[in-house]
């Protein structure tokens, strides 16, 4: 039987990934972040061990003791956690963290924070790979995926604001830009998503555009945006008309729940 570790981060991925694996006949190993995943997690792991979010020795060791050599990371991490101030004190960081953060480290941007965290792994002996090869169920194809599609004015939001989004998550700002009549309304930093959300239907108030995406070039190893039916609730109470997202690069949790949702609120989805 295939055995393979899983760092659980936040959100619904890391379970269905979890279940999809377990369906598939393989055994998983998880690592949990305290604090981030989910306790619902555990009926569809054969092991579950929980660490501190800058626990990367105990994180490590965990998984080499488990005779892990392929892991997956799924789930996202609240980022103010990882940047706040007096992090060290409140995060309690092992010497390995410590060693990865300060000497290791070739920028404080989240590519750079994941790929040290490959690295770590690595060294011990564990290739950390995509999930997304265990979960191709869940990419969104290209098109609409809704009863409603988006109107003229919000289709040239969606062309307006693409490009945008496209050079904001080159440049490692955020994934994520809210648009109303070609206006940006807000862009997504280390609040995230949901809160970039907030803030531009705040601004926007209705027939508002969000574009998600992923940045050129971006490791599918980690990171992977992702859409589900929290984001459709975020999205209504936003007065948020339209979503666009990333074909073959965006999965959608809970699919068939995530798009009737979509439809109850006339939100449009489609995939670019």
């Amino acid at each position: 039987m295939e055995r393979l570790g899983l760092i659980a981060g936040n959100g619904r991925f890391p379970i269905l990934f979890a279940k999809s694996a377990k369906a598939k006949g393989i055994s998983v190993i998880a690592v949990a972040i305290e604090g981030e995943a989910s306790p619902e997690i555990e009926q569809y792991v054969e092991k579950l061990y929980w660490v501190g979010i800058a626990k990367m020795g105990k994180m490590i060791r965990t998984l080499k003791n488990e005779h892990i050599e392929k892991a997956v990371m799924a789930g996202g991490l609240t980022k103010s956690h990882i940047h706040s101030r007096f992090k060290h004190l409140k995060l309690r960081p092992d010497m390995r963290a410590i060693n990865m953060w300060y000497k290791k480290l070739r920028s404080k941007h989240d590519h750079s924070i994941l790929e040290a965290v490959a690295n770590e792994l690595a060294i011990d002996g564990i290739e950390l790979i995509s999930s997304i090869d265990y979960v191709q169920d869940l990419l969104a194809e290209k098109g609409c995926f809704t009863k409603r599609k988006p109107s003229e004015n919000e289709t040239a939001d969606i062309e307006f604001g693409w490009k945008i989004a496209k050079k904001i998550a080159g440049m490692e700002i955020g994934q994520c830009i809210v648009v109303k009549d070609k206006i940006v309304l807000a862009v997504e930093a280390i609040e995230g998503t949901n809160e970039t959300i907030k803030r531009g239907g705040k601004l926007g108030r209705s027939k508002v555009v969000v574009i998600k995406l992923s940045k050129k070039g971006q490791d599918p190893r980690f990171d992977v945006p992702t859409i589900g039916t929290e984001t459709i609730d975020y999205l209504k109470e936003a007065g948020v008309s339209t979503l666009a997202i990333e074909a073959e690069k965006t999965l959608i949790l809970d699919k068939e729940d995530t798009i009737k949702l979509a439809d109850k609120y006339k939100i449009a989805v489609i995939a670019i």
